[in-house]
């Protein structure tokens, strides 16, 4: 049944390792959102500690990342409001003592709970010497909003993250990022200083069509040299319903599920996933 869900995406000027003012700066926006009356909100990725991995702060800040998410879930329940914070940079140890980092973003209902956590699978190469890629299946989880998929900035990229998720009945897909121009390489940038800002639009539309899906896009914002911001709330059919520049702040919109069902009535792309001869639903298996 198609309903109407109202989702605010948050964006600021994240400090890199001043954990308590990006913290601070994140309740005070979830409270402005509730307070218009949202189910949901959507921080970035990298939102507590930016992402500046070599300096030995930031791994000790990983260690903390817990008491974050204990403190989200005491916010979600007290303004009964579904909070997915962003990504949090957390901190494990192996049975062979071996540190590793995961980026991880959770999905917190309005009670409180848990519902599912994401480690990111795709990870952008400059970050593969400091973080773990994921290994669990993409999968789906049911929510106050609908059934829901989590994905991280540069999953974005990757059209099979998105078909597990649609085969597993998403019908919202929730991507925190920390995507910037600078992503581009001087040699990509001569050719079109926007190009990263071509590559989200282009992408986020693309992915909402061709997987019948709603997106919600929450990335770091700043003077617009240096950040990308665009945070938006995007579906198939109509393109972004609400959208940002690079300014501090938040956006809040309702999506309509109807648009969601209609484009797959439109398209049966879930149809052609879920079906036994579906042609690229295959394995391939050695022989004996």
């Amino acid at each position: 049944m198609a309903a109407t869900h109202r989702i605010a995406t948050i964006q600021w000027h994240i400090k890199e390792l001043d954990i308590e003012y990006n913290y601070a700066k994140a309740c005070n926006y979830i409270r402005e959102a509730a307070a218009q009356g949202a189910e949901l909100a959507v921080l970035p990725e990298y939102h507590l500690s930016g992402m500046v991995p070599t300096d030995p702060r930031w791994a000790i800040q990983a260690g903390e990342s817990p008491q974050y998410l204990a403190n989200y879930q005491s916010l979600a329940k007290e303004l009964q409001i579904c909070i997915v914070p962003g990504s949090i940079i957390e901190k494990h140890t192996r049975p062979d003592q071996t540190t590793i980092f995961y980026n991880t973003a959770y999905f917190i209902s309005n009670d409180g709970t848990v519902l599912g956590s994401y480690n990111k699978k795709n990870i952008w190469h400059p970050e593969r010497p400091f973080l773990t890629s994921g290994s669990e299946p993409h999968t789906a989880i049911d929510t106050p909003i609908g059934r829901v998929g989590m994905l991280i900035c540069w999953d974005l990229a990757f059209p099979p993250a998105f078909r597990e998720l649609i085969r597993d009945g998403a019908q919202i897909v929730i991507v925190p990022t920390y995507w910037t121009p600078h992503d581009a390489s001087p040699e990509a940038r001569a050719y079109n200083p926007d190009s990263e800002a071509m590559f989200v639009d282009s992408i986020i539309t693309s992915r909402c069509f061709e997987n019948t899906c709603g997106i919600v896009f929450s990335n770091a914002a700043g003077p617009s040299e240096d950040f990308l911001g665009m945070s938006q709330i995007t579906l198939p059919l109509v393109g972004p319903i609400a959208k940002m520049g690079t300014e501090d702040g938040f956006i809040v919109a309702d999506l309509d599920t109807g648009v969601i069902a209609t484009a797959e009535k439109n398209y049966k792309v879930r149809q052609d996933l879920s079906s036994e001869h579906w042609h690229y639903a295959y394995a391939h298996t050695k022989s004996e």
